[in-house]
């Protein structure tokens, strides 16, 4: 698995990418065909954005979130990646099993 991190506005530390990491490994324990990823943080005045792009064997995945802190942007936004995750899975073992 491919990770690609960028910041607009933002410096990226160590610490930010180790918690992306951290929290990505959820989905790659989910389902392992997960080609790369694309990360952009990026900070506007009060609010902290997490958008990722997830490119997968067979589908182009995408969740953003927004909110006070940048961590719980990248939290949200990982479960909305992770649910995203779970359903195409479940799409591709329903075609397989029919």
């Amino acid at each position: 698995m491919q990770l690609n991190i960028s910041g607009h506005h933002l410096d990226i530390t160590e610490a930010i990418r180790q918690h992306c990491v951290e929290k990505l490994s959820k989905i790659k324990h989910h389902f392992d065909h997960v080609i790369n990823i694309n990360m952009i943080l990026e900070v506007e005045k009060d609010v902290q954005k997490a958008e990722a792009t997830l490119h997968v064997s067979g589908a182009d995945l995408f969740a953003k979130a927004q909110s006070n802190d940048l961590y719980a942007s990248i939290d949200k936004m990982v479960n909305k990646l992770d649910a995203q995750i779970r359903k195409h899975k479940e799409k591709i073992s329903d075609h397989r099993k029919n």
